[in-house]
């Protein structure tokens, strides 16, 4: 394989952060090449670079042999580089043909956008790469999972022969992903592409890299022919330290019922049904977890019960108290905390710093204001390093903008709110989507810990190992509708994968 893409003692400095130190490396054409490291390592900044987002400060690049002397996008797609962020850039009113020729559109008599030209090029790029998704759906409409086929669609259909995928399978299924993985197989075999993939899932950089590039603190730490290492030794990479994951110990006996959902029924955004006559309850003291593949209700579900959707029927009680058609504001009152699935649009304000985004729901509190109206920032920004700390979130410091941190850090920022209100019920879905391992570690632990202290905690996650290893108890759920109940000592993630299809023995139809 010869040098496709080669950095040569890159830096890139931004104000108070070193986000690349002096990071030379080579990535072959036709390979799979894995970009790994905790959030915050820099890895997204490199590849930032490549795709011309950002101009290093020192060092070059090379794509091709040739050095590269303008850095933007357009200069990028030009080179025949495409980039799928992890935050996704569709118009969610277009059809996924729109988005898929949007600034490239085809025209009719060169004056008017042709939009059956359009749904004909993206069934051919459909075929051709084997993205199964459908041309005329409105972006609104479609799971995420199929959102990301249309961004990878769309980077092909401007010619990309280098793919960089920043964390590709945050927002997928295990069955996506495994359909994902075969397209990139197929593209880097049948096209000879180079295929780049920043993620921080071990698991999936044994399963599909050529080679993998370990990242830490703007270092780049090493690089490893995959089939020489195991995920212990990226892992420890990583980290720069040995990652334990070792079994999570659990204590005490659940205790009386915190939540209590009895006969709900949830419609989604386009008014369908979504939750099907659920009931459940989860004691003081345990984790209930709910493994089901995206789009079968979980969400909906989540969000009834935390006051961000209406509930069509049925009851909701947190702590005793009637949950049914109060604000999240009201049900928070009664001792609830959420981390939200979708962190940018209900888990963070984007645009305000760190230290507000940690202050959210206690801003009203005495400690925080004089008089009752004037905010102490001192008193403010104590409380927020603290936090900052404790959690380990990594920036430029709590007066960042959470917009401009990683997905990771924002997550750290979510968590370290909703977990310090100590509130003895917890609803939590997917907590570690787009975190690094350590990241991982570290909210598992913290998790379990609120377990033992006597939590309640309702957890939805697409990642089944998760659910496994933080529940005590798992339900599955397929088409809105419970088709299972277990002890999670008690059954196999094969079994319970029967059950989130609606397959299991006595699932209902």
């Amino acid at each position: 394989m010869t040098d496709e893409i080669r950095f040569e003692h890159i830096s890139m400095e931004f104000p108070g952060v070193l986000a690349n130190d002096d990071i030379s490396l080579s990535i072959r054409k036709g390979e799979v090449f894995a970009l790994v490291g905790e959030n915050g390592a820099g890895k997204s900044t490199l590849m930032n670079i490549l795709y011309g987002i950002n101009e290093p400060t020192a060092g070059s690049l090379y794509v091709r042999g040739e050095k590269v002397t303008s850095f933007s996008p357009k200069a990028a797609i030009d080179r025949g580089i495409g980039m799928v962020h992890q935050h996704f850039m569709l118009v969610p009113s277009f059809t996924v043909a729109q988005n898929i020729v949007l600034g490239r559109e085809p025209k009719n008599a060169a004056v008017l956008f042709d939009n059956r030209k359009a749904v004909k090029l993206t069934k051919e790029l459909v075929k051709e790469y084997g993205l199964e998704v459908d041309p005329t759906a409105e972006i609104r409409d479609i799971s995420v999972g199929l959102q990301q086929r249309v961004e990878i669609l769309k980077t092909l259909y401007r010619g990309a022969d280098i793919l960089i995928l920043d964390e590709p399978t945050a927002v997928l299924t295990p069955q996506e992903t495994d359909e994902l993985f075969e397209v990139i197989r197929r593209i880097v075999r049948e096209k000879n592409m180079t295929v780049i993939i920043i993620t921080h899932k071990l698991y999936e950089v044994m399963a599909i890299s050529d080679r993998v590039g370990v990242m830490r603190q703007g270092k780049l730490i090493g690089v490893e022919n995959t089939k020489d290492v195991d995920e212990k030794i990226l892992a420890s990479m990583m980290v720069g330290r040995p990652v334990l994951f070792d079994h999570l110990e659990k204590t005490g006996e659940p205790g009386d019922v915190a939540i209590e959902v009895k006969d709900l029924y949830v419609a989604d955004n386009r008014g369908l049904p979504a939750v099907r006559g659920v009931s459940l309850a989860v004691k003081k003291g345990e984790v209930l977890g709910i493994a089901a593949i995206e789009g079968n209700g979980q969400s909906e579900l989540l969000e009834a019960i935390t006051g961000l959707r209406k509930i069509n029927r049925g009851s909701v009680t947190v702590c005793g108290h009637d949950a049914a058609g109060k604000t999240p504001g009201e049900i928070r009152a009664m001792g609830l905390s959420h981390v939200p699935e979708d962190r940018l649009s209900t888990g963070v304000d984007k645009v305000a710093s760190v230290a507000d985004n940690l202050l959210i729901g206690r801003q009203k509190e005495k400690r925080f204001n004089l008089f009752g109206f004037h905010q102490r920032r001192s008193t403010v920004e104590r409380y927020a390093e603290e936090l900052y700390q404790k959690f380990d979130i990594r920036g430029a410091g709590i007066h960042t903008e959470v917009g401009s941190m990683s997905g990771g850090n924002m997550q750290k920022v979510v968590v370290a709110r909703e977990f310090n209100f100590d509130t003895p019920v917890l609803v939590i879905s997917q907590p570690t989507r787009g975190v690094d391992i350590g990241a991982m570690e570290f909210f598992h632990t913290r998790i379990i810990e609120k377990r033992n202290e006597g939590a309640a905690i309702l957890l939805s996650s697409a990642d089944l190992d998760e659910v496994f290893r933080l529940s005590d108890r798992i339900i599955t759920l397929y088409e809105g509708r419970i088709t299972g109940e277990f002890q999670a000592d008690e059954i196999t993630k094969e079994q319970i994968g029967l059950y989130m299809t609606g397959t299991g023995e006595g699932a209902k139809a």
